[in-house]
This record gives structure tokens, sequence and C-alpha cells, in this order.
């Protein structure tokens, strides 16, 4: 349910509906758009069906939400929501924002090599594994700790902020502590224990759609963040899995605008773990950006021949300094910037 406020309602009329609402066992939720004030109300509808909140001052409508996916909505955010991951920079907004790093931290040396290259070419936030969920248990599993120490210094030295994935609930404090923003990978998409926990930090949260799953199911799990009162979430194409093996996965561009009618959250796209191969990242980066993405998040390392992780999609300095260039040609085509 959402109520619409009046745009001349004051701050003690909104605080009256929320104090209102929590009385009635619901879960209120406040959103500021530039011309209006709405509440997102959680719980059962017929509660606040019983109770006639549209005479209370500074209401102008209560109405339902019929998508299953109630704060995810534009039904209930008309407007873009725009997401600060750290050092004054904004996802969602009319700059396409690059992230950019190696999938894994191996060692300082490399991570401040990876990055200083890639802030060289325009990337605005740097992108790191500290922990790392890989097929098999046999492979490189991450630094822990250590990485995150590492990814913490060079994005401070740098002035990047920093993306690190967070797998399990026992180290969203550890993680949230040295990186600005905590990603959910694709295999925990679903995992709602930790959707739910990291709904309770204020850190913002770039969730990647899993291997099979609809937008729709994408979608209900970014719900579990914002229910917890986490607003803070960017959504991440990376290719779902189809009958398809020319590639690592097949990357759904509809997605994009898909997401973008059906929600108000800002959708990047992770062209490196699309294709698993460095030759198409480019290509797939450029339809990324003409199809309306608001970010990119891309591998890089300085050397992949030697990658302990994905090297096969990791491009090297060189060739991501070489992709900035046409990606800013074809946003400037859209009335935005790189």
């Amino acid at each position: 349910m959402i109520i619409v406020l009046r745009p001349e309602a004051t701050e003690k009329q909104i605080e009256h509906i929320v104090q209102r609402v929590t009385k009635l066992g619901l879960k209120p939720l406040v959103s500021k758009g530039t011309e209006r004030t709405i509440i997102g109300v959680i719980g059962p509808e017929d509660i606040l069906r019983a109770t006639p909140l549209e005479v209370f001052p500074g209401v102008e409508k209560v109405m339902p939400v019929l998508s299953p996916y109630k704060l995810v909505s534009r039904e209930f955010r008309k407007e873009n929501s725009v997401i600060e991951i750290g050092r004054g920079i904004k996802i969602g907004s009319q700059e396409i924002i690059i992230i950019a790093g190696p999938c894994a931290i191996e060692n300082y040396e490399s991570l401040y090599e990876a990055a200083k290259s890639v802030k060289a070419s325009g990337a605005k936030a740097l992108r790191g594994g500290a922990f790392k969920p890989r097929t098999s248990p046999y492979t490189f599993q991450g630094l822990g700790e250590e990485g995150l120490k590492y990814l913490k210094d060079v994005g401070d030295k740098l002035g990047l902020p920093t993306v690190t994935e967070v797998m399990d609930t026992r180290d969203i404090e550890l993680v949230a502590r040295y990186a600005d923003v905590l990603q959910i990978g694709a295999r925990n998409m679903q995992n709602f224990v930790l959707l739910k926990e990291v709904g309770l930090t204020k850190k913002p949260v770039i969730l990647k759609r899993g291997l099979s799953a609809t937008v729709k199911e994408w979608l209900m799990s970014a719900e579990y963040i914002l229910a917890g009162g986490n607003m803070n979430v960017i959504l991440c194409e990376r290719g779902i899995r189809t009958f398809e093996d020319s590639t690592r996965n097949t990357l759904d561009i509809s997605a994009i605008p898909v997401v973008k009618q059906a929600s108000h959250l800002p959708i990047i796209v992770d062209p490196s773990h699309a294709c698993g191969r460095w030759g198409l990242v480019g290509p797939l980066a450029r339809a990324a950006v003409a199809g309306g993405c608001d970010g990119l998040i891309i591998e890089v390392h300085p050397r992949p021949e030697e990658a302990l992780s994905d090297g096969a999609q990791s491009l090297t300095p060189e060739s991501f300094a070489e992709l900035i260039p046409p990606i800013k040609q074809i946003a400037n085509v859209l009335g935005r910037k790189v």
C-alpha cells in the first residue's frame, strides 16, 4: 500500500502518519521525491483498508501496489533512484559509472597496479574479490580479511570507492568495515537470510541477477533488502544460463529496459561474467550502454595470463583504456556521459 502525500505536506504531518501506521503494527518507509513524498507501508493491507488514512492531514490518496514487489516498483517511486556509493560517486544519474578491477585480490601490488590504471582510463570505482565463490572447492578462494585491507588501502590512496562481494551473514560486519559497497553474487541472489541481513545495513548493495532467475524473481530479491530498510540497491545484469554455449552466459540486454519500466532502481551490467571471453567484453559493454544501463562493472588484471581467477575474461589495462572512447561516444548520443 502507498500513501501519497500532498505537495504541501509538513514534516509534522508526515511524522503523525508514520506513528499511526507503526501503531497499527505495520512498517512505514518514507520516500521523498522532488515533487512528492510517499509512504510505503509493509504488512497486511486489510489492516490499512480498515483505517481511513485518507482523512489525515497531508494525505492526498491511499492506493494499493499491484506488483508483487512493492518498494522496488515504479508505483512506489516514479523517479529514478540515485545511489551514492562513496566519495561523491552516484549511480542512477546522467553519468554512466564504470567500476573496474581484478576478479580476485591476489596481492597488494597487482591490485594497486590495476586500480591505478583503471582510474587513469576513467573508472570511478574499484572492484576486487576478497571472498571468492568458486565452482570447484580446489580453486583460489580469496585472501579474506587481508584482501579487504588491501582493497581499502588502495581505495583510500587513489580516492576510489570500493566494491566487494559478501557471501555469508557472518562476514557482513567485517566486509562493511572495509568496503564502500556490498555485492551479492549471482549464486546468492535468493539467499534470503543474507538479503535480510544486508537490508539492515545502510551500505549500498549491488545485487547480481541469479544464473537462471527471471526479472521478477530478481526484483523480489531486491525487495527483501529494501523491506529491511536499506533503499540503496543497485541491480546488476551479468548474463543468465541458456542453451547457448558459445559464451559463458547469455547477456540479457532486454533486462535493462524491462527493469527501467518496472523499477526505480538503477541497473548496471557486468559484460565480463556474461561472456567469459575478454574479446567480447567491449561489444557487450557498448551494447549495454546503448541499452540504457547506469553503469558497467568490468574485470581488469595487469597480467590476465597469471590471474588466479577468471583470467580468460579479464581485460588488460591497455584493452580497458581502448574500451572507454566508444562508450563515451554512445553515451553522448543518448545525452549521457561517462
